[in-house]
């Protein structure tokens, strides 16, 4: 845990430091998902919200671009090879 960035959340927030600790815990977590973690969790979401594949590559495809860490350029066939191998 990088105890810096705890403070500095604890200080700007006003949050005590045990709770900014889980706060920081919790972003480095979802932040560090893997490309195909997303990938494969945000396909499975869109499919329960009834959306379909062609509306879905694209979409996913636009969030990795949007991402902290991005990882570049990514090909629906890309995307297709992540959910279905």
């Amino acid at each position: 845990m990088d105890a810096e960035l705890v403070r500095h959340v604890a200080v700007t927030t006003g949050l005590p430091e045990p709770v900014a600790a889980r706060v920081v815990a919790d972003v480095r977590a979802y932040y560090g998902e893997t490309t195909e973690t997303y990938v494969r969790r945000r396909h499975r979401e869109l499919r329960q919200r009834d959306r379909r594949n062609d509306e879905i590559w694209p979409r996913i495809a636009a969030e990795l671009r949007d991402r902290v860490v991005a990882p570049g350029e990514v090909s629906e066939r890309r995307l297709r090879r992540i959910v279905y191998g």
